[in-house]
Formats: structure tokens, sequence, C-alpha cells
């Protein structure tokens, strides 16, 4: 490599490294300090106490009413936008909840249907068992077994059939 060439690329390196220091704001505040930044200085500071850009055809706008009007806009525009997506999510969340307890009604209406039949079914049985004169046997609080009676039998058949009547509808 030649030398000029090594040269040329080290200034263009040089450059290329100086070119974020070229986009700095230089001021001077209240108390006569010089300021150094990446960001604009503050509202009260006037054009002439700006010494540096970081781009010199860029002109800063007048800080005056029409960026407070312009702030005010755009706090407006955000609280106009901000009540309609809260609004939006509420409502959104409020559906997905009437949804989700319309979906566990429906679970438990089902579990309940599913129980009702079940016990409908065990009483039909247990009718046909009691009208066909089987022998029926249980036990007893004591541990023995007892074959039902006449008046036990009656009862329970009543009994049973009154399960029929309100779980088999």
């Amino acid at each position: 490599m030649r030398p000029w060439t090594l040269s040329l690329l080290a200034a263009m390196l040089g450059m290329a490294l100086c070119t974020p220091a070229a986009a700095q704001w230089k001021w001077k505040d209240k108390g006569g300090q010089v300021q150094y930044s990446d960001l604009p200085p503050p509202a009260g500071i006037s054009d002439a106490d700006i010494l540096q850009r970081p781009n010199t055809t860029q002109r800063r706008a007048p800080v005056a009413a029409p960026a407070a009007s312009a702030a005010s806009a755009a706090s407006g525009a955000a609280s106009a936008v901000a009540p309609k997506t809260q609004d939006n999510e509420l409502e959104a969340k409020r559906r997905k909840a009437e949804a989700d307890e319309q979906a566990k009604k429906k679970v438990e209406e089902t579990k309940v249907a599913g129980i009702k039949a079940d016990n409908c079914a065990r009483a039909r049985r247990q009718v046909r068992a009691l009208d066909d004169g089987m022998r029926i046997a249980r036990v007893n609080k004591d541990g023995e077994r007892e074959v039902l009676d006449d008046r036990q039998r009656a009862e329970e058949t009543k009994r049973a059939k009154d399960v029929v009547a309100s779980e088999c509808k």
C-alpha cells in the first residue's frame, strides 16, 4: 500500500469519527456558562446565546405560543386517543369476562344435566327392581345385611319414584 493512501484513509476515518461532535449544541446559559449537549437548549435560552447548532441550515423554531399550543394540541390528541383506546380495551375485557361467565355457566349446566341424567337412570333401575319383586337387601347401621320387608319396600319404592319425578323431566 502506498503511504499517501494510508494517510488518506486515516483522514477519512478521523472525519467520520468527528461527525458526531459536529452534531452538538453549544450555548450560554443564564449564568454565562457555556453548555454542550446533543439536545437543543432549554426554552428560556435566546437565539443570541446559542453559539453552535448541529446543522447551520436548520433554524430553531420559536419557543413562544405556537410551541405551547402545539404541545397542548398534541396532548389533547393523545388524551382524545387514550380514552378511546382505554374504552375499547375495557369493552373488550368486559366482553371477554361475559363470554367466560357464559362458558362457565354452560359447563356447569352440562355437569348438572349429566348428574340429573345419572340420578334418573339409577332411580328408574331401583323402581324397576322394586316392582319386579326381587329380594332387596341393604346394610344397616350395625353393618348387618337385612332384607327389606313389605313396609320398607313400599317406602323405598315411594322414595325412588319421587327421585324419578324430580330428576327425569
